[in-house]
């Protein structure tokens, strides 16, 4: 048995490090300038307007993280940040990478969280006008479209025909985005803030499928979801701000809201029975902690008992390829 040494916890400890030298350098689109052009230190910080120092300190932290590679006094981006750190892919993580910098003052306070069990971040998520959601939205939304392909792939949205659905709390219109996409005929319809359903129509126009992309303004805990009228509702991070009570509430109101035969899909970070599982859904307690006043990251039983007292019987919980998990009710 080899000998305790200090590297993964240095790694831990210095990982707000790491943070702030991706949240910057994609602020200062430095990703994007090298996909395709591999260039020099000096000869980027005058592509990018900042200084030589500055580009030379950002590239030596990227290349220690492995996000760069070094050759000939050229860096150049590897697989991992062409795919995730590039301006304008689908799957770009940079502007969550900028608001996490942004949110490092927020994780100072912790410990005072941690005592008294209530939030102290100034960012709290249940505000509706709250201007950090126009940051947040859109930077999330790229953890979402491999889920809403995935989750789109075992519904058989594409050749579902002419069918309808209700997504509370959608944000940035992503899961729309994707299904309408896939589906000509479907229409797609978005419960959230009217700040948010500003920012989810923007989105979608993206695609060319916004025509077919509806809109209701309101609080959720509030405002009517209907009866009988769709045939797949969504419900995705947001059972982790909700208390168990509430989430029971919300999951009746959505069997309600679903023809006979309908289906609703849950996505979030979610815990083995054990509260063991993806070291990020483990983590994010903490941000509940922080920004919520009774949300926490469940388990995959309580989400059972909770579909199964609202009403549903079939409930399947499969696995993604990020941190959150699908939950299939119906």
């Amino acid at each position: 048995m080899s000998e305790p040494t200090p590297e993964r916890v240095f790694q831990i400890i210095t990982g707000g490090l790491a943070s702030c030298i991706v949240g910057a350098s994609a602020q200062h689109g430095i990703f994007t300038a090298l996909e395709g052009n591999p260039d020099t230190a000096d000869h980027l910080a005058i592509r990018m307007g900042i200084s030589s120092r500055g580009a030379q300190a950002l590239l030596d932290g990227l290349t220690g993280l492995g996000l760069l590679t070094l050759s000939d006094g050229r860096y150049r981006n590897s697989a991992d940040a062409s795919a995730f750190l590039v301006k304008g892919k689908p799957s770009y993580l940079g502007a969550l990478a900028e608001e996490r910098m942004d949110d490092l003052r927020n994780w100072q306070k912790l410990p005072e969280a941690a005592k008294t069990g209530l939030p102290v971040a100034s960012n709290t998520a249940d505000e509706a006008d709250n201007p950090f959601w126009h940051a947040l939205v859109p930077a999330i939304a790229a953890l979402s479209f491999p889920v809403a392909q995935m989750a789109a792939e075992r519904l058989g949205i594409a050749k579902a025909g002419a069918i309808s659905w209700l997504d509370v709390g959608g944000g940035s219109g992503v899961w729309s985005a994707v299904w309408l996409g896939a589906n000509k005929q479907a229409q797609g319809f978005q419960l959230d803030w009217p700040n948010v359903n500003k920012i989810g129509r923007a989105f979608v126009a993206n695609f060319g499928v916004a025509d077919r992309f509806h809109t209701i303004d309101g609080d959720f805990h509030t405002t009517a979801f209907g009866a009988g009228k769709y045939d797949i509702a969504i419900y995705a991070h947001l059972a982790h701000q909700e208390t168990p009570v509430d989430n029971v509430t919300v999951f009746r109101r959505f069997r309600d809201a679903l023809r006979p035969g309908g289906t609703l899909v849950v996505n979030d970070f979610i815990l083995g029975d054990d509260r063991t599982g993806h070291p990020f859904a483990m983590m994010f307690a903490a941000q509940m902690l922080l920004v919520t006043k009774a949300g926490f990251t469940y388990r995959k039983c309580d989400y059972r008992t909770w579909l199964g007292e609202a009403g549903f019987k079939s409930i399947d919980i499969v696995p993604t390829p990020t941190p959150a998990t699908l939950v299939f009710a119906s």
